[in-house]
């Protein structure tokens, strides 16, 4: 078994199951922090920086799989299981796969804005946005100015001429790039265990795949019209009430 490299593990504390959070495409563990604080009553909340980003040393290889290797090595090495697994985009994706890969390892899974086909589309869609970022950024007032949300305060690092994004640009494509060439729907027809399924008004999902993805994993699914692609960040209090009526009714705080 790989041992899950300490300086990529945030503990938030809490006792009892685990509660594993993953972050999304870009992100990093560190950024769950506001979420944690209130998932702390309904277990030991962990999250991960995900290769390729934060201060995972693990670049490629960058397959869905590999991710999802990883997430079971986390539960497995920090003794989490089975897990309630927390995912926002990319990260719930994971946290799909890995329900329906290693049901042993999962609990419940809250998976929050992604599609899963989105078979055709390609990183040339949305690089253009990256590659105008004005960077390096002057200061954590440029980031949360040019971004509009604290939140991506957490993504970025400062070196000698600014502040720059922590994951390389160059694996975020990379990791991108495979979800435009497959679709994971026979994966999500193997879920099991409880889910929970919330959708962004304002993410630019593909329309109807996520309440169809809850269907096929007879899971819930809430759509929240006012929230942009990071709802948790965006519309908190929403996403909070949402989660902790889940939890509240799959599993049992401690």
């Amino acid at each position: 078994m790989r041992l899950i490299i300490p300086v990529s593990v945030v503990e938030f504390g809490g006792t009892g199951q685990g509660v594993l959070l993953l972050h999304g495409l870009m992100s990093r563990a560190a950024a769950w922090w506001p979420v944690a604080q209130w998932l702390r009553p309904f277990g030991r909340v962990v999250a991960v920086d995900q290769r390729g980003h934060g201060r995972n040393p693990q670049r490629g290889p960058f397959r869905t799989e590999d991710f999802v290797r990883d997430a079971a090595a986390a539960i497995e090495d920090l003794d989490l299981g089975p897990a309630v697994v927390i995912g926002h985009s990319m990260g719930g994706l994971h946290a799909w796969c890995l329900a329906a890969t290693r049901p042993d390892l999962v609990r419940a899974i809250v998976v929050e804005d992604f599609a899963p086909d989105n078979r055709g589309r390609t990183v040339d869609e949305w690089k253009w946005l990256f590659d105008a970022w004005p960077v390096p950024f002057q200061s954590v007032a440029h980031v949360t100015s040019f971004f509009g949300d604290p939140v991506f305060a957490e993504y970025f690092e400062e070196r000698e001429d600014g502040w720059h994004l922590i994951a390389s640009l160059d694996d975020l494509y990379e990791i991108a790039a495979e979800w435009g060439t497959r679709a994971y729907w026979d994966l999500i027809d193997e879920v099991r265990c409880p889910s929970l399924v919330i959708e962004a008004g304002r993410g630019g999902q593909l329309p109807g795949q996520m309440v169809e993805a809850a269907r096929r994993s007879r899971g819930q699914y809430l759509y929240v019209p006012e929230a942009g692609h990071v709802v948790h960040a965006s519309a908190p209090w929403v996403y909070r009430g949402a989660v902790e009526a889940f939890l509240s009714t799959s599993i049992s705080p401690v």
